[in-house]
């Protein structure tokens, strides 16, 4: 009981705000099973979250957001599902007018496009396009996204750019390696956040998460609310990020 009393009472410190957090919107299918419905629906109903929670961050000052959407191993999910959440989400990108309107979001997708529609990948442009010139938080949607597959991708270009004489041997720094990254435009990754029980990385921002912090809890992703959120950040507050020193 003193332990929730507290919790109800803190207060986010405003000087100590996490300026990137991760989030792995894990849970939608078992929020949708609870209610007997499809995947599709819980799917839709985390979009809806996450649109909740990108809207409360950008209000108490946080930078940046990257969303774990689709991951390179997702393909691998039924295809009724795959076509599903495909389809959600070329309809968010469709409507990025309404979706964004009065938020300020500068929206990005993050992720190797290859093997996307054509239709979503106009999509894609056409929503980084609208939203570009925003001064709000940076909403990074991880779309056919892998962390090993980004690291790969990013030593593959740091190959080539030595091969051709751009980089030195000692140029290609842990520095250079973050400058080759998707996030390379938005500030380290202060916290990761998994909703749903689960008590792993998933292939989610391996380079990024040398030194971030982790919040995990049991509520489905489509529940987390802005309290959540709230408990997340209180908690990454009262940890000491010592980055290796004493």
């Amino acid at each position: 009981m003193f332990f929730k009393k507290k919790q109800a009472n803190a207060t986010i410190d405003p000087n100590n705000i996490p300026a990137h957090i991760g989030i792995i919107m894990d849970g939608n299918g078992r929020w949708a099973a609870k209610r007997g419905l499809p995947r599709s629906a819980g799917h839709r109903a985390g979009a809806e979250t996450l649109k909740r929670i990108v809207k409360y961050c950008n209000k108490i000052g946080v930078k940046s957001i990257t969303a774990y959407a689709f991951s390179t191993e997702n393909w691998n999910r039924p295809q009724k599902e795959v076509d599903a959440l495909m389809e959600l989400l070329y309809t968010y990108l469709q409507q990025v007018e309404e979706q964004f309107a009065g938020t300020n979001v500068i929206l990005k997708v993050i992720g190797d496009r290859t093997p996307l529609s054509d239709k979503i990948k106009d999509a894609i442009l056409y929503a980084e396009e609208y939203t570009k010139d925003n001064t709000g938080i940076v909403l990074n949607v991880a779309l056919n996204y892998g962390g090993r597959a980004e690291i790969v991708e990013a030593t593959k270009l740091a190959v080539a750019n030595f091969k051709n004489g751009s980089v030195t041997e000692e140029d290609i720094t842990e520095d250079y390696m973050s400058s080759l990254m998707y996030t390379k435009d938005v500030p380290e990754v202060d916290l990761i956040i998994r909703p749903s029980g689960e008590l792993r990385l998933s292939n989610f921002l391996l380079w990024q998460a040398a030194y971030a912090e982790f919040w995990f809890d049991d509520i489905n992703w489509p529940d987390f609310s802005e309290k959540d959120m709230e408990r997340a950040i209180l908690a990454y507050q009262k940890r000491n990020r010592r980055f290796g020193k004493v």
